[in-house]
């Protein structure tokens, strides 16, 4: 099946894969060649991508998957390869907006801003070391 991984940046990965894992409200879903057609929410994590025995590892933000029998779309704010990721930025990123988070705490909007800023750099974090340990 075909996969494309869309940011409004660019396409971070678009080629043929046996599988992918990726996060939703309801849990992380597996979709496979042929699955029925799916609209779904992505919530921040990791997406597994599987081709014969290759694994690609992204951390994505909040978005939306699209399946149609044939391609996944998956269309996120943002997505990070994991081999591109160093542990030691996502970790001063995460404290930043820890840090902001607590600026922010009487500011609705700006508190949600934050927080959607650290579920990414969860997600982030969670992807460079699981890629990391991989590579041990």
């Amino acid at each position: 099946m075909h996969i494309e991984i869309i940011t409004p940046d660019r396409t971070i990965y678009s080629g043929e894969a046996d599988k992918i894992s990726l996060p939703t409200p309801d849990g992380e879903i597996t979709i496979l060649p042929h699955h029925i057609p799916l609209i779904s929410i992505v919530t921040p994590g990791t997406v597994e991508i599987r081709k014969n025995r290759e694994e690609y590892l992204f951390a994505v933000s909040r978005g939306v998957i699209e399946v149609d029998g044939q391609t996944v779309r998956l269309l996120v704010d943002s997505a990070d390869r994991a081999q591109e990721l160093t542990e030691e930025a996502v970790l001063r990123a995460k404290e930043a907006a820890q840090k902001l988070m607590t600026e922010k705490r009487h500011d609705t909007e700006g508190f949600a801003e934050a927080t959607a800023m650290l579920e990414r750099e969860l997600a982030r974090l969670k992807v460079v070391r699981r890629h990391r340990s991989r590579r041990l």
